[in-house]
């Protein structure tokens, strides 16, 4: 018997160093990419309104354990309800809101969490967008409000974080949706003005049409990605009003049904990923002009926490995205 493990599957013990053609030297460069182990990634909310109305550029970083940290003044405009996404490697992007007008304004995110100043836009200016990433360091940026209405427009950001022109979007014209990615490598907007239509993103960056959704058709819900390659979409206002329900995202981009969530029903708060496969849910309004800053961690099955302790202020119409290596 101890002969024969030499061979493992008719691999000689010899030739383990040769797999598929790639030797032990080069299995630390695959597709390119040093092997350097896993990436544990932090996130980022920043902007949004106080209780008072008044728009911020304050952002609070999520460390990798989920806890949030205090206020840190931003540079740039202050404003609410942009969409951010994460680009490159360890860089993040937020753009578009709303600083009394529409506006079109990025800001690029570091791998430190560090805010920088305005690029000026290119696009519809415009609020209540989302952010998604796609192909593994892109990102895209669609839908959102504008002066002419609801918009199914799209820009893409590139691995430098430059964003491109508008692209003439597909699906359901709207405001106030969220999105994800799934899959490792694709995206998914969904929700909506009071729509349940979901609407998947190639690694590619190509918006496909509309996908009748399950689950409650509502407005400003939140969003992020879990498990490595699945997604969640929680909270939100439906017609009924605020709403507890959360839809899990598989990774194949399928969205489940209802689930009853735990935490305050709430509606405009933001959420990212964090850790190696964790997500977080914090800020929002309740009920008009009740505005909260506590957080609900979502484990890597998907399952929301109840609401715990969280920090910096309470504020509505945030975006939220993981940033860090």
């Amino acid at each position: 018997m101890a002969n024969e493990v030499e061979k493992y599957n008719l691999l000689a013990l010899s030739d383990i160093e040769k797999i598929n053609g790639l030797t032990d030297d080069n299995i630390e460069k695959l597709n390119g990419f040093e092997f350097s182990g896993i990436v544990i990634q932090k996130g980022i909310f920043a902007f949004g309104n106080k209780p008072s109305n008044t728009v911020v550029n304050e952002s609070n970083l999520v460390t990798t354990v989920g806890v949030i940290g205090t206020d840190v003044t931003g540079v740039g405009t202050d404003r609410s309800r942009p969409g951010g996404s994460e680009y490159g490697t360890g860089t993040a992007i937020m753009a578009f809101g709303n600083d009394g007008s529409y506006t079109a304004v990025s800001n690029l995110i570091n791998t430190s969490g560090v805010v920088a100043s305005d690029v000026s836009g290119v696009g519809t200016a415009r609020q209540n967008s989302a952010g998604v990433n796609y192909g593994g360091d892109k990102g895209v940026i669609a839908y959102g409000y504008a002066s002419g209405g609801n918009q199914n427009v799209s820009n893409l950001v590139n691995n430098s974080g430059v964003v491109s022109s508008d692209v003439s979007g597909v699906g359901t014209a709207r405001g106030s949706v969220d999105g994800t990615e799934y899959g490792g490598d694709k995206g998914i907007f969904g929700f909506g003005y009071l729509t349940g239509v979901t609407n998947l993103v190639s690694n590619s960056g190509v918006v496909a049409s509309d996908t009748s959704a399950v689950g409650t058709a509502r407005t400003q819900p939140a969003a992020c990605a879990y498990g490595t390659d699945k997604g969640i979409f929680a909270f939100g206002s439906s017609a009924g009003g605020q709403t507890g329900v959360s839809n899990l995202v598989n990774n194949s981009g399928v969205v489940a049904s209802d689930t009853s969530a735990v935490g305050s029903t709430r509606q405009a708060l933001g959420a990212t990923e964090y850790g190696v496969d964790l997500g977080i849910f914090c800020y929002g309004y309740a009920s008009w002009p009740t505005h909260v800053n506590h957080r609900n961690l979502v484990n890597n099955s998907g399952v929301i926490a109840s609401d715990a302790t969280g920090a910096g202020t309470a504020r509505w119409g945030p975006a939220a995205c993981a940033y860090g290596t």
